[in-house]
């Protein structure tokens, strides 16, 4: 008799249909806290275009008015937003700290001078440990700009300036959890501190100078950072043959060569692509200005990197020369951006 073998099912990474359920009301529910937050978001928004604007206004004109620093204060999860507005204010040209509320109690007060100014969140505006740094601001006329929740909270009642939040309601199903409100507070946060470097005309180069590391520093330097110069240029004068340029690109490695007239302004390029185009027995023998591609592609010395890694990728091409009064004073590879970090 055939010996009956039992069929077992192969095992499988497929989850199960109990699994695909949890999967999809977890992506519902974290849909859910999004459109509440959009919710919040849209609510702070309509605020601004209506009864927070002069607050906001006014505070603004607070802060581009502080000789000192802007000191940033918070609780909890108003704490943690206050931390990054605090660094948003910094990197973007506001000199701002924050300071946390029961240790200025045991001393970091003495941080805080009259030509400073205290930006304070507490959605209840009733934080007892914000009372120390409250009282200071009082006793030593320190402007105080606050964002809260309730205006006729112990915060809101000492502010020189109260910015308002609209109660919308929280992601958290129990209301509990500060999610809708801690995201407009950090949204008005990023609203003080992009109207601010506006207002003072904070530029991608002032931007440079508080990030310098990493690929945003990388982003932010200049093409005469790094640009090749003097006798690295591959440079040839107009009139001469192939030959020589040629020999000119396999020395400088560039895979180009820059042709220059009489007075050394830059009238050409020729690139590899130019030598397959003209590829043929008389190629070595041409002059240059045959071969080459007239008004090619230049920069400037003071172009952002970040611009010219674009401008290389949009034509297509490997290398720029660098211009000043239409002469040759550098050139960028391809290559140089991207060991640099540039994106």
């Amino acid at each position: 008799m055939q010996k009956v073998v039992p069929f077992i099912q192969p095992e499988t990474n497929a989850p199960r249909t109990g699994e695909k359920r949890e999967a999809a009301a977890a992506v519902a529910s974290a849909i859910r806290t999004l459109n509440l937050e959009t919710e919040g978001l849209a609510l702070l928004a309509t605020e601004l275009g209506g009864d927070l604007a002069e607050p906001f206004e006014e505070a603004v004109r607070r802060l581009a008015a502080v000789s000192g620093r802007v000191i940033v204060t918070g609780i909890g999860k108003s704490g943690h937003v206050g931390q990054k507005i605090a660094a948003t204010f910094a990197s973007t040209g506001t000199p701002a700290f924050f300071v946390h509320p029961s240790e200025a109690s045991h001393g970091d007060l003495g941080m805080v001078t009259r030509s400073d100014l205290i930006l304070a969140l507490s959605w209840s505006g009733e934080t007892v440990e914000l009372k120390p740094i409250i009282t200071y601001s009082r006793r030593f006329a320190v402007p105080l700009v606050a964002i809260t929740s309730q205006a006729e909270s112990a915060l809101g009642q000492q502010a020189d300036v109260v910015l308002l939040l609209p109660r919308a309601k929280e992601a958290c199903p129990h209301g509990l959890a500060p999610t809708t409100s801690t995201t407009m507070q950090l949204a008005l946060g990023d609203g003080l501190a992009i109207a601010l470097l506006e207002a003072r005309g904070f530029t991608a180069h002032d931007f440079k100078v508080f990030h310098p590391g990493g690929s945003l520093g990388a982003n932010l330097k200049y093409v005469s950072d790094i640009m090749h110069r003097g006798d690295r240029l591959p440079l040839i004068q107009s009139g001469e043959s192939m030959a020589g340029a040629l020999v000119t690109m396999t020395e400088k490695s560039f895979g180009c060569v820059g042709v220059i007239d009489t007075r050394g302004r830059l009238i050409g390029v020729v690139t590899d692509g130019d030598l397959r185009r003209h590829m043929g027995a008389n190629l070595v023998s041409a002059k240059v200005d045959d071969v080459m591609t007239a008004k090619p592609k230049t920069i400037a010395p003071t172009m952002l990197t970040s611009a010219a890694l674009e401008l290389i990728n949009s034509s297509r091409i490997t290398a720029l020369f660098v211009l000043e009064k239409h002469k040759p004073v550098g050139l960028v590879h391809v290559h140089d951006l991207l060991r640099l970090g540039v994106a």
